[in-house]
């Protein structure tokens, strides 16, 4: 085989593969709601295929099974997610812009994509007990550190100061706040919703050493 013949069939594999994953966020896209609905435990590629427009065919095709539909699902999600607090970042001239962007971003993306996140907090729950999960989510939770870790350090950046804690410290604090209040969310509990959110700028401060 000559050496261009060599890579026009390179080409060719690359093209095949990206065409490939290309599909298979597609797909995962598409059956995001779906999954966020039903949850981990209460689904198979079959009755994900029974609620959404794709066969079970196609969906094993691109699939191995329910976790890598699943785990590829959140990562497009997580995307998504991380795009828009970067939006927040860049746009923000002062601190308390940061600070209050930040705010109305956390809350606003817990009521519109409740289902969603639960989704995120299901699949990590589930890498307690499957192994073969653990190495996506840690992957997938050390994007979401980065994504904290940018908000909270351009904060401290704009009041002169520092940030007070590790990024994986300040992390898990608004995970949990978070996590929380999706649980209260679903409960119906508004007021303690309302109570975190008024509090959560004051968390802010405290992950941050102010200048002087």
């Amino acid at each position: 085989m000559t050496e261009v013949a060599s890579r026009k069939q390179d080409r060719i594999a690359r093209r095949q593969v990206d065409k490939f994953d290309a599909r298979r966020t597609e797909l995962a896209v598409a059956t995001l709601h779906t999954l966020a609905e039903l949850g981990y435990a209460r689904t198979s590629l079959r009755e994900i295929a029974q609620n959404s427009e794709f066969s079970h065919g196609v969906l094993h095709y691109y699939f191995e099974d329910k976790r890598d539909l699943i785990t590829q699902a959140v990562r497009q999600y997580e995307v998504v997610c991380v795009t828009r607090y970067d939006e927040v970042v860049a746009t923000s001239t002062t601190a308390e812009q940061l600070r209050a962007g930040f705010v109305a971003m956390f809350f606003d993306t817990l009521g519109q994509d409740a289902t969603l996140h639960r989704l995120w907090y299901d699949l990590r729950n589930q890498s307690l007990f499957d192994e073969s999960f653990r190495a996506d989510v840690l992957e997938i939770d050390g994007h979401r550190e980065d994504m904290v870790w940018r908000v909270v350090s351009r904060y401290a950046e704009l009041l002169g100061g520092t940030p007070a804690a590790s990024s994986g410290t300040i992390y898990v604090t608004l995970d949990g706040i978070f996590q929380r209040a999706l649980l209260h969310h679903f409960t119906g509990n508004t007021d303690t919703v309302a109570q975190l959110r008024a509090e959560l700028p004051g968390v802010i401060d405290m992950l941050v050493t102010k200048a002087g």
